[in-house]
């Protein structure tokens, strides 16, 4: 390896121009010490797996590479300071840009369809593994690490070690990406309120059940009721029963394919995804891999009953009981407003904002008390009237390190060795204490966790439960991601603007995603695009037929508000410990 005789104060340094750097055990000592504690590994053991990345690099020293993520803040930590520690140790330059979720999904599409090379690596959810395993345009991790880059894998990367590979992993069993970064759709609730006495009292008289965790979709409406019209106002501030958002954004097409169709019981019953109805309402009949249609004519049931309810109550909700404005929130304005206090409960709330709201008082969190203790705590999402043991329960985003096959393969090598390093042993924990974005089963029983979890409002507790595996990002029955996605917030857009109904919405919504499938069926077809699992949608026929069977998509409830029902949250989390 190359030596460079650099001064005490330039050690480290980039040398200008060259983009080259001084890479040593000394440096990855100096980081071991004051940086990426605490971990999972001795002291020892952390510079034996430096060393290797360091002898791993050695042909790509003075590299510059570009890689791209979204911004949360796991991302930002390797931003702006893993790059640094990978710079130092290894010789390699990385740029890590953040952009928005949906510029990062362009820039992963633009890349796919006109072969540049616009990134050598990205942070891209597993969302799109049924495009990434389908169309064949990323490396396969799974022949790469045996074949090509065998030389620059991580021996102790231990796959078996990470919760999200089986999201990461396609049909054919074969690893396509690397989880960086987990987070779950959760319920978000002010345990404080909850556990007022007067509002318990006056909360059964008016409802008759308790006021808890609710179990179903009755239960948070009437909570959300009860703390905007009954309550009012809590220590002198007016607060609200719910919050959400509705900005007419790519935000918003997520917050929808982000498993809402199945927690209102849209799909079928099935792990991780309903089979043959997935929370998208795309069927694929089990064992085949060609998506069949999404509209209820084709037995999709994107607009079917399920569906159209599922909007309307988001619709109806945002507009009652969220804060005024909210309907023009995006993703990243909606999650962090909940810092100011004034908001009762969310039901869908990523649990990627766990960090922002342990925030100190100081820093303008007004959900944790003096001593930095969170007031609120997180819970499983309640349920809809459709949904049924056995469906899917929520969503659970895996950010995955993604190198598509347009990225020449030594510019891939020296991208895939900073990706396994963002991810190791060495530097998980410490990443995870700043981000709380858990990819290894490791790291989230670290005992050091065990010391932080009062103070993480109900992560760890999740993390280290049975249930945990119940939440599942978006699966194979996607057939091409970006395509499809970007019709979600158009169409749902148009309901909270008044344009349209949710139904009419829905059935626009069903319609495209099958014009777009039919396209994708005839390159298939024709060029084999999408390798022979492209989809093969059915013909149309009268949407009663299919409403008439059993499964999914699921004929109109004559009541779709049951009883309300709760659970209590220390009963919830102290069955999660005995498991």
């Amino acid at each position: 390896m190359r030596k460079y005789l650099l001064s005490a104060v330039a050690a480290g340094a980039v040398l200008a121009g060259a983009g080259s750097a001084f890479a040593d055990e000394a440096a990855a000592k100096k980081w071991i010490d004051q940086e990426f504690q605490p971990s999972v590994l001795s002291k020892d053991e952390q510079l034996a797996e430096m060393q290797w990345f360091i002898n791993a690099a050695e042909p790509f020293n003075g590299m510059e590479i570009n890689v791209l993520s979204e911004g949360i803040p796991t991302h930002s930590y390797e931003s702006e300071v893993l790059t640094k520690a990978f710079e130092e140790i290894t010789g390699i330059k990385v740029n890590h840009q953040i952009l928005g979720e949906g510029e990062v999904v362009q820039a992963v599409q633009t890349q796919m369809q006109t072969g540049r090379n616009l990134y050598d690596a990205y942070v891209n959810d597993s969302d799109l593994i049924g495009t990434h395993s389908r169309l064949q345009l990323a490396y396969n991790l799974t022949d790469w690490m045996n074949g090509a880059a065998k030389d620059v894998t991580n021996p102790g990367l231990d796959l078996d070690d990470f919760m999200g590979t089986q999201f990461t992993t396609g049909p054919d069993g074969d690893l396509y990406q690397l989880p960086d970064q987990q987070f779950a759709n959760l319920y978000w609730f002010r345990k404080d309120w909850f556990d007022r006495e007067d509002l318990q009292k006056a909360f059964k008289e008016k409802y008759g059940y308790d006021l808890g965790v609710p179990v179903n979709w009755s239960a948070y409406e009437d909570i959300a009721e009860f703390f905007s019209k009954d309550v009012k106002e809590i220590d002198g501030v007016q607060i609200y029963g719910h919050m959400d958002y509705g900005k007419r954004a790519p935000d918003l097409g997520w917050r929808m394919t982000d498993a809402w169709l199945s927690m209102a019981g849209a799909g079928d019953k099935g792990e991780p995804n309903g089979i043959p109805v997935d929370e998208w309402g795309i069927r694929m009949e089990e064992g085949t891999c060609n998506p069949v249609g999404a509209s209820v004519s084709r037995g999709g049931a994107a607009n079917g009953p399920a569906a159209v309810y599922a909007i309307r109550k988001w619709d109806e909700w945002l507009r009652n009981y969220a804060p005024p404005g909210a309907a023009s929130f995006d993703f990243y304005q909606s999650l962090p407003a909940l810092s100011q206090g004034n908001v009762a409960q969310q039901i869908f709330w990523y649990t990627a904002f766990t960090a922002d709201m342990v925030k100190p008082k100081s820093e303008g969190n007004n959900t944790v008390d003096d001593e930095g203790t969170p007031l609120w705590r997180m819970a499983p999402s309640p349920h809809g009237p459709y949904w049924e043991d056995g469906q899917k329960v929520g969503y659970q985003d895996v950010g995955s390190w993604t190198i598509l096959n347009s990225t020449p393969e030594d510019r891939a090598k020296a991208a895939w060795l900073y990706a396994q390093f963002v991810v190791s042993k060495t530097v998980d924990t410490k990443k995870s204490h700043v981000g709380l974005t858990f990819i290894r089963d490791s790291t989230v029983n670290h005992e050091s966790f065990t010391e932080r979890a009062p103070k993480l409002g109900g992560l760890v507790e999740f993390y280290r439960s049975p249930d945990r595996v119940a939440w599942s990002p978006t699966g194979v029955n996607v057939p091409d991601y970006p395509k499809l996605a970007q019709i979600w917030w158009q169409q749902i857009g148009d309901v909270n603007s008044g344009a349209f109904t949710p139904q009419e919405a829905m059935d626009r919504l069903a319609e495209e995603m099958d014009i777009v499938m039919a396209r994708m069926q005839q390159a298939d077809e024709r060029a084999n695009v999408y390798g022979g699992c492209g989809p093969r949608l059915n013909e149309e026929s009268d949407p009663n037929e299919w409403l008439s069977k059993p499964g999914a998509p699921k004929a109109k409830l004559d009541n779709e508000k049951p009883q309300g029902e709760t659970v209590n949250y220390d009963e919830l989390v102290a069955r999660w410990s005995q498991n």
